[in-house]
C-alpha cells in the first residue's frame, strides 16, 4: 500500500508578489547605488576644475604685472578670455575675466582726494565649466595681482556702466561686452555686473564714440549702444566716449522677457484671417525721424493670431493696413502695456471698414482705467448719436427689403410678417398697412436671426422715434424678444419683461430680461397697434446693447462720420461731464479723462 504525501506549493499570486517585493528592494538599492556614483563623480568633476583653475591662477601670480590682463582687452594682456582644455579624457571651457581695482585707500577717481592712477591692482577671475557633464553651475576662483613699484600717474579714463531693471532696481549678473573700435584690433571686454547693478571699467583708453556697448542676460532682454548710420541719423544712445581721467557713466535697461499674445476679432468674435498689422513699441533708437527700436510690419495667421514669444516689455501700439477694417476697441486699451516676465493676451476689435471714423476711449482721470457705462454723446450738422461705453449694439433701421431671410444678413430684411405691415412709406421705416383711407388696427414683424458671435449679456432694448400720435394709443409699439444658444431651435420663444409670454417692452431703454443672459442668438419681435384707424405708429430704428467677450471695456467706435468737426459730450453717473470738440478725419482717435463729482 503505498502512502500519499500532502506536499503544498506556491500559488502564482504569491509568486507575483515576491517578485514585486523583490523588485522594489532591487530597484530601491540601485537608484541609491547610481546616486552615489552620481555624487562621486560630480564630486570628482569639482576637484578636477578647482585644481585645474589653481594651476592656472599660479600661472598668472608669476606673470609680470603689465602681462595680467586679457588678449585686446582692458587691462591688455597675455590671458585668452576663453579657451578649452582636455583633462582626465575631459572638455573644459575657462573663461578669464581681468578687472582694475580703484582701491579707496588712496582715493578715487573723480573723487576726493581725486586718484589720476586709478588703477591700483588687479582682480583675477577664472570659471571653469565641463561641456559634456550637464554641470549647471561653473566653478569660480580669483586672485588678486598687485604691482611691485608704485604706480604713475595714468592718461586713461574709466568707464561706469549701470544695468537696471523695469523697475528701476539694479540687475545683477548681466553680461556686458564692451567694443573699442579706435584700435586695432578692436579692443573686447567681456565681464558681468555685480550686486549693485554695475561694471566699473579702470584705466580704460581714451576714445571718442567708440566704445560700442552691449548688455544682456539669459531670460532678459537686450539694450544695447547704435552708432550713426542711413537708417539712424541721430542715435539716443551713441557709442560711448571715454576722456582722460574722467569717468564716464553710461545706463542700460533690461528686463525678464514676455510673451504677447494678439487675437484680431470682429464685434461678434469671429476671427479676422489673415490680417495684415503693423506693430511698434514706444522704446527708441534714434530721433529725427523717430526710429523705435522695436517697429515691423506683419500679418496675422489664418486664425486671426500672432504670438510673439520672448518679447521685450514695452508699450506696444497697433495699427491695421489695407481699406477692409478699422479698428474699433481693444482688450486691453491700446497701446498694449507689457510688463516682464508675463503672458499678454490681447484682442483688436475691427469694424469694416469706413473712410471717417471715431474711436472714443473714456478713461477715470485719477486712476487711468477705462469706464464702461459712460454716455458718449457726439453731435454735427444732420448727426447726432449717443452710445454707452463698454456695451455693444445690434441695430436695424431698415426694413424696405422684406420678409423671408432666416439669418441677418441684409440688414434691410426681416424673418416674417403678418402682412399688416408697410415698410415702404416712407421706405425703410415701419407703419401699419393703409387700407383705402384709414390704417389697419395692428400688425407685426418678426426679425432675422441676429448672431452676436458668443454668448451674450443683455442690456437695454431701444427704438425710435420717441415721440407718436397721441391718437394711437398707450404703448402703440411694443417689442417681445426670443433666444438661444442655437440658431435654428425647433421654435422661438418670444417673452417680454420677466420672461414672460403675456409681457411688453414698451419703453425704450429699457432693461432686458436677466433671464435672456447667456445666450447667442436673439430674435425680436415689433408689434405696432393705433386706437385710431386715421393715424399710425412709426418705428425708425430698433436697437439692443449686450456686453461680450469682444466688447472692449471704456470704448465707444463710430463709422460712417463726415471728415468735419463734431461736439463730444461724454458722461457718467459720479462723474463730471466732459464736453469738447473734435476734428474727425480718416481714422480718429481721442482719448477722454473724467474725473469724480466731488
Amino acid at each position: 500500500m503505498k502512502r500519499i504525501l500532502n506536499q503544498k506549493g506556491f500559488s502564482l499570486l504569491e509568486i507575483v508578489l515576491a517578485t514585486a517585493i523583490f523588485l522594489l528592494f532591487a530597484l530601491g538599492i540601485y537608484s541609491g547605488i547610481s546616486l552615489i556614483f552620481k555624487v562621486v563623480y560630480q564630486s570628482r568633476m569639482r576637484i578636477l576644475e578647482t585644481a585645474l583653475l589653481a594651476e592656472r591662477l599660479e600661472v598668472v601670480r608669476n606673470l609680470p604685472y603689465n602681462d595680467v590682463g586679457i588678449i585686446n582687452g582692458v587691462p591688455s594682456g597675455v590671458l585668452p578670455y576663453s579657451t578649452t582644455t582636455v583633462r582626465n579624457g575631459q572638455t573644459f571651457t575657462i573663461i578669464t575675466t581681468v578687472r582694475n581695482v580703484d582701491d579707496p585707500f588712496d582715493g578715487t577717481l573723480g573723487g576726493n582726494p581725486n586718484d589720476t592712477a586709478p588703477a591700483d591692482y588687479k582682480l583675477v577671475e577664472m570659471s571653469a565649466i565641463c561641456n559634456s557633464c550637464s554641470q549647471q553651475k561653473a566653478i569660480i576662483l580669483s586672485t588678486v595681482v598687485a604691482p611691485k613699484q608704485l604706480e604713475g600717474a595714468s592718461e586713461n579714463g574709466a568707464l561706469f556702466i549701470q544695468v537696471f531693471g523695469y523697475d528701476g532696481l539694479p540687475i545683477a549678473g548681466a553680461s556686458v561686452t564692451v567694443t573699442n573700435t579706435a584700435q586695432t584690433p578692436n579692443v573686447v571686454i567681456n565681464d558681468v555686473t555685480d550686486n549693485s547693478g554695475y561694471l566699473r571699467i579702470i584705466d580704460t583708453p581714451t576714445g571718442t564714440q567708440s566704445y560700442h556697448i552691449k548688455v544682456s542676460k539669459s531670460g532678459y532682454s537686450t539694450d544695447y549702444t547704435v552708432p550713426v548710420s542711413g537708417s539712424v541719423p541721430t542715435p539716443i544712445k551713441p557709442p560711448s566716449n571715454v576722456a582722460s581721467q574722467t569717468i564716464t557713466d553710461i545706463s542700460f535697461s533690461i528686463d525678464q522677457l514676455s510673451n504677447l499674445d494678439l487675437n484680431f476679432l470682429t464685434s461678434v468674435c469671429a476671427p479676422v484671417a489673415n490680417m495684415p498689422f503693423s506693430i511698434h513699441g514706444e522704446k527708441k533708437i534714434g530721433t529725427d525721424p523717430d526710429v523705435f527700436k522695436y517697429d515691423k510690419s506683419l500679418t496675422a495667421s489664418a486664425g486671426g493670431n500672432y504670438s510673439f514669444a520672448n518679447f521685450e516689455w514695452d508699450k506696444y501700439h497697433i495699427t491695421v493696413t489695407g481699406t477692409t477694417y478699422n479698428i474699433g476697441g481693444s482688450t486691453p486699451l491700446l497701446p498694449i502695456d507689457l510688463t516682464p516676465g508675463l503672458t499678454q493676451n490681447a484682442s483688436v476689435i475691427l469694424y469694416p471698414y469706413s473712410s471717417h471714423s471715431l474711436l472714443v476711449k473714456v478713461k477715470d482721470a485719477g486712476t487711468g482705467l477705462p469706464l464702461s457705462d459712460a454716455t458718449v454723446h457726439l453731435t454735427a450738422t444732420g448727426y447726432d448719436e449717443s452710445r454707452v461705453t463698454g456695451y455693444g449694439f445690434v441695430r436695424q433701421t431698415d426694413w424696405s427689403g422684406g420678409a423671408g431671410q432666416t439669418d441677418y444678413i441684409d440688414q434691410t430684411r426681416y424673418f416674417n410678417d403678418n402682412a399688416n405691415i408697410d415698410k415702404n412709406s416712407p421706405s425703410g421705416d415701419l407703419k401699419l398697412k393703409k387700407v383705402g383711407n384709414t390704417y389697419l388696427n395692428s400688425g407685426w414683424l418678426e426679425s432675422s436671426t441676429i448672431d452676436l458671435g458668443t454668448a451674450a449679456n443683455f442690456n437695454n432694448i431701444v427704438f425710435s422715434p420717441l415721440s407718436q400720435p397721441p391718437e394711437a394709443g398707450i404703448n402703440p409699439i411694443t417689442f417681445q424678444l426670443a433666444v438661444s444658444n442655437s440658431s435654428s431651435p425647433s421654435q422661438w420663444d418670444f417673452v417680454g419683461p420677466g420672461g414672460s409670454a403675456s409681457a411688453y417692452y414698451t419703453a425704450t431703454s429699457t432693461l432686458i430680461w436677466s433671464g435672456h443672459n447667456g445666450n447667442r442668438y436673439l430674435r425680436y419681435k415689433a408689434f405696432l397697434n393705433t386706437e385710431n384707424t386715421s393715424f399710425t405708429p412709426t418705428l425708425s430704428e430698433a436697437a439692443f446693447t449686450y456686453i461680450t467677450s469682444c466688447v472692449p471695456p471704456g470704448q465707444i467706435f463710430f463709422s460712417g462720420l463726415s471728415a468735419t468737426t463734431y461736439t463730444l459730450d461724454v458722461s457718467r453717473a459720479g462723474y463730471i461731464t466732459n464736453n469738447g470738440t473734435i476734428d474727425v478725419s480718416g481714422a480718429t482717435e481721442t482719448v477722454v479723462n473724467i474725473s469724480p463729482a466731488s
